[in-house]
């Protein structure tokens, strides 16, 4: 059974950072797609950025490009969401999701589908 936990999130002050761990666990390839995704409040899921596993090649939606970065630590099996240069319209519940199902192709092109398998979601709160 596949599971995947966030943690890191909370409240930040515009221009602070903060990093985003997310766990995961019963998963028998080494390579899939990972990804974080967020949602506002009023507002639609979007995906902040994916990662192919054991290649590390990454896409971030443009709105994040330059501020946050998608790294992996292979030996704890965690995916990290570091956040640089948090902005307001950051606030939003952040969800770490996978897809053993797609491509490394899929993973690294602009493209964004509903994930296989989802996490419980961390909210991160950025005030002005």
């Amino acid at each position: 059974q596949v599971q995947l936990v966030e943690s890191g999130g909370g409240s930040v002050q515009a221009g602070g950072s903060l990093r985003l761990s997310c766990a995961a666990s019963g998963y028998t390839r080494s390579r899939f797609c990972m990804g974080w995704f967020r949602q506002a409040p009023g507002k639609e899921r979007e995906g902040v950025g994916k990662i192919w596993l054991g290649l590390g090649v990454t896409y971030y939606r443009d709105a994040v490009k330059g501020r946050f970065t998608i790294s992996q630590d292979n030996a704890k099996n965690t995916l990290y969401l570091q956040m640089n240069s948090l902005k307001p319209e950051d606030t939003a519940v952040y969800h770490c999701a996978a897809d053993a199902d797609v491509s490394w192709l899929a993973c690294s092109s602009g493209s964004w589908w509903n994930f296989r398998d989802w996490g419980q979601g961390t909210q991160v709160t950025v005030s002005s």
